[in-house]
């Protein structure tokens, strides 16, 4: 059972077993941002245009033709995640995101090691995106990739420290002009069609000497782990569920609403590059800038380009919001040394967790200088892994008290996670070794860190909380 605290419930725990009290120091995050402004964050954090310009090239060099059909494999899959998340983010709206709504179902160990993994993905992913902005300022300026990642990630770090109303405003301005470039692509895709819908199954990719090699469907299964990143901003909703205005109905709203604009935003464009390349090797290659300009003309080109480059910095800028307040609320649920979590649960004049904002983006820039294919398979199998585990929650989400509570409820439970779980086991089969072994050993050693210094401290550590000032809107 879980160990998660609310403060209304420690008088049920047994006389003969010592309440544990969540920490005097504990506090909540300012609820300042309604449906609008959380959707706008949310949509920036899935980063539409950056992950079609900087993710989806790699997915054209492996996959080619069956790219769009993974991706919409991708994001059917979302659509059961989604549910999960919407159902337990209402019902445990916290900063902590998957680990307050794992520990609060499954129990400790389980949140510990959801925490673990959503650590692995807030470190990896803003460095991965951030290092795409070499290549679309290409056209004005020369800069090495890693040293241009480092930079929009100390910017990210410096925007993050504002007030969080603030960056809605900022995100959203940088979103409409990601979506103007996403646009932009599919006008001049379609307009160039060199081929038709069926070569959206048709499962080929280009090989050595111009040939064409199959696309076999275990190739696709495995493009899945990186199909499912490409929209996993969508869960930046439960983080911020601590700071929306009535999370019991906007959480929901803002996730499946968010998942479902975003899918359009970059399943649209890769749809039309498929059909718009002049031949397989063009696709394969993925130079999405160049296949732009030769649509069109240079200036064109370098205006996607530079709207790109923007769209990453946004996303930077989102994704240490939300990451920063995974740390945030992992000290202030006591997941490490004191020292440490005095130090992370401080919050700045404008009410943001500035300590986990600077301790979030300053490693990033550092992993800008790491190889990007390991980064993108740990990333992979870790959001696979954590996917896996909040089905696993939402399996559990209607036991005892959680039965009657106030919550959204997702259709068809438990048949979609008991599916979603046996989807994404059979995904993180065939995910390559080395990345599931990195992965693994470090699920290891928290697992060490849980057994050696959080569980003997159980009274005092690793106190899951959910704040309670909920408060239901007026009327039906």
């Amino acid at each position: 059972m879980t160990d998660t605290l609310r403060p209304a419930e420690t008088a049920a725990v047994p006389p003969d077993t010592p309440a544990p009290q969540a920490p005097s120091e504990s506090r909540t995050l300012k609820r300042s941002i309604g449906v609008v402004g959380g959707t706008l964050l949310t949509l920036s954090c899935v980063t539409p245009a950056s992950t079609l310009f900087v993710v989806v090239p790699d997915l054209f060099g492996s996959l080619g033709t069956a790219t769009a059909l993974t991706i919409a494999v991708g994001s059917l899959l979302c659509v059961a995640v989604a549910f999960c998340y919407s159902e337990l983010g209402t019902l445990v709206p916290s900063a902590g995101g998957e680990y307050a709504m794992v520990s609060t179902m499954a129990g400790r160990l389980a949140g510990w090691l959801v925490f673990v993994l959503s650590l692995l993905v807030v470190m990896i992913v803003p460095p991965v995106i951030a290092m795409g902005t070499a290549d679309y300022l290409e056209p004005v300026l020369h800069l090495d990739p890693s040293l241009a990642g480092a930079g929009v990630m100390l910017l990210a770090t410096l925007a993050g420290l504002l007030d969080l109303r603030a960056n809605a405003w900022i995100t959203g301005v940088f979103l409409v002009l990601e979506v103007i470039a996403a646009a932009v692509v599919a006008v001049l895709g379609f307009a160039h069609a060199q081929r038709g819908p069926g070569s959206l199954v048709s499962m080929e990719v280009g090989g050595t000497g111009g040939g064409a090699d199959p696309v076999t469907a275990m190739l696709v299964v495995s493009g899945l782990a990186i199909a499912l990143f490409i929209t996993q901003g969508f869960s930046t909703a439960v983080y911020l569920s601590e700071e929306l205005e009535n999370p019991r109905r906007n959480v929901a709203r803002t996730v499946l609403a968010t998942l479902a604009i975003s899918t359009v935003i970059i399943l649209v464009p890769v749809v039309a590059i498929t059909f718009g390349a002049s031949d397989l090797a063009e696709l394969t290659g993925g130079d999405i800038s160049a296949m732009v300009t030769a649509w069109s003309n240079s200036a064109v080109g370098t205006f996607v380009s530079l709207c790109v480059a923007l769209a990453i910095v946004n996303a930077g800028i989102v994704m240490v919001i939300q990451n920063s307040r995974v740390l945030f609320a992992s000290a202030r649920d006591k997941a490490w040394p004191a020292p440490v979590n005095g130090l992370l649960g401080r919050l700045g004049r404008f009410g943001s967790p500035w300590v986990a904002t600077l301790a979030v983006g300053v490693p990033g820039a550092a992993l800008c200088y790491v190889d990007l294919d390991t980064l993108y398979g740990v990333t992979g199998v870790s959001v696979t892994a954590m996917y896996l585990l909040v089905a696993v929650a939402a399996l559990l989400s209607r036991r005892g008290a959680h039965r009657h509570a106030h919550a959204w409820r997702m259709p068809l439970w438990p048949v979609v996670p008991v599916l979603l779980i046996a989807v994404l086991a059979y995904v993180l089969t065939q995910q390559e070794a080395s990345h599931l072994l990195l992965t693994g050993s470090i699920a290891a050693v928290a697992t060490l860190y849980w057994a050696l210094y959080l569980r003997p401290r159980r009274d005092t550590r690793w106190l899951v909380t959910v704040p309670q000032d909920v408060r239901e809107p007026a009327g039906p």
